[in-house]
């Protein structure tokens, strides 16, 4: 049995702690919010989960093995984390990134289907797809409850063993020190989402920025359409899920916001040009009333790859880049793995210069 000690309760840090305490492990789980807090990057009601990533195989495996133990968590826990409504991507042209997504799917056996506009304009309460050449659904994907996802590993690892401390926690060598308290461990990982770039400065490159949701009060017909992304005109939406409305997400980088800023009202530019997005693609939208907005914050890396690696006898895991809550199980999955002899971890996680490529997430950081 080893003692590990997890500094950032989100997503990454939280999984890890499942597991970890699942095998016997001795795990303290330590976060300076409550698990699901709307200022970390795993907070916030919903995530797409979702398997295409272009050409990217790893990826889309890693995806998928994670929807497997998301339906784990929910067997575990008793909740409900994981609407299978699809996911369909619209597409500009026959040889973008959903054609490379379909290409990947299918030679890995993962549910994928080629639709007509037409086709799949009638899961849709109304789609202009006038400028689309066809799309891509995933029939399998979905919509997970992010803050409720949060909350439910950190509850089943509590009740795997797993002690969760609350405070503000800083590095000292291969220690971890807490208002005083000094804890030591045989492992020591630092999964703290924006944070980490301000505790490892020297290592770590990051952006934190802030980015922009509204929530439109479409009617019951939304109920029931899928999650939806328009990869090339980086946009991403969801339909009306959990009474919050119909989700739709402006997904361009957005502005710089410190990790411990507060987060700021979305602005009224943002809800022009998203307004003027949805009465374009989606006409039944366009006079529909704005039932909310939130914002959140992304930590990004320059190549939207994640980063998992040892620094200095510590191991550092994040750089979610907007795409990394739907793999958190299964990253820390392979990150034990590599720690008990398994497969290396991919030197792309590495903690080396990261240079700015295609995004796995839409094309708003490639723009």
């Amino acid at each position: 049995m080893a003692r590990v000690v997890i500094v950032g309760a989100g997503t990454f840090g939280a999984s890890l702690a499942w597991h970890l305490a699942g095998g016997g492990d001795d795990v303290v789980l330590i976060d300076q919010f409550e698990p699901g807090d709307p200022r970390a990057t795993s907070g916030g009601e919903t995530r797409l989960i979702r398997c295409a990533h272009g050409p990217d195989a790893d990826y889309a495996a890693m995806a998928r093995r994670a929807r497997t133990l998301w339906r784990e968590l929910e067997a575990e826990t008793g909740t409900d984390l994981l609407t299978e409504c699809g996911v369909s991507w619209f597409a500009h042209r026959d040889d973008g990134w959903e054609a490379a997504s379909a290409q990947t799917l299918h030679a890995l056996d993962i549910p994928a289907e080629r639709q007509d506009v037409a086709d799949a304009a009638r899961r849709f309460p109304s789609l202009n797809g006038a400028d689309l050449t066809w799309v891509l659904h995933e029939p399998e994907a979905g919509v997970l409850r992010a803050a409720h996802a949060v909350r439910a590993l950190a509850q089943a690892a509590t009740e795997r063993g797993a002690r969760i401390v609350h405070g503000r926690a800083a590095p000292d060598g291969d220690r971890v020190v807490l208002e005083g308290d000094v804890y030591e461990a045989d492992r020591v990982v630092w999964s703290c989402g924006g944070w980490l770039a301000t505790l490892f400065p020297a290592v770590v490159q990051l952006r934190v920025t802030l980015q922009q949701l509204f929530f439109y009060d479409g009617g019951p017909g939304w109920e029931r359409a899928p999650a939806w992304i328009d990869y090339d005109r980086a946009v991403y939406g969801t339909g009306d899920l959990h009474d919050l409305g119909v989700k739709c997400a402006w997904d361009e980088e957005g502005p710089p916001l410190d990790p411990d800023a507060p987060l700021p009202d979305a602005t009224p530019q943002t809800e022009a040009l998203m307004r003027g997005y949805v009465a374009e693609r989606f006409p039944a939208l366009a006079a529909a009333p704005l039932k909310g907005t939130r914002t959140c914050r992304y930590e990004l890396t320059a190549d939207s790859e994640f980063l998992a690696a040892e620094h200095d006898g510590v191991w550092l895991v994040g750089g979610g880049s907007g795409h990394g809550f739907k793999h958190g199980p299964a990253l820390a999955e392979r990150v034990i793995a590599a720690w008990d002899g398994g497969e290396p971890l991919p030197a792309r996680f590495g903690l080396h210069r990261r240079e700015r490529g295609t995004s796995l997430r839409t094309a708003g950081s490639n723009l």
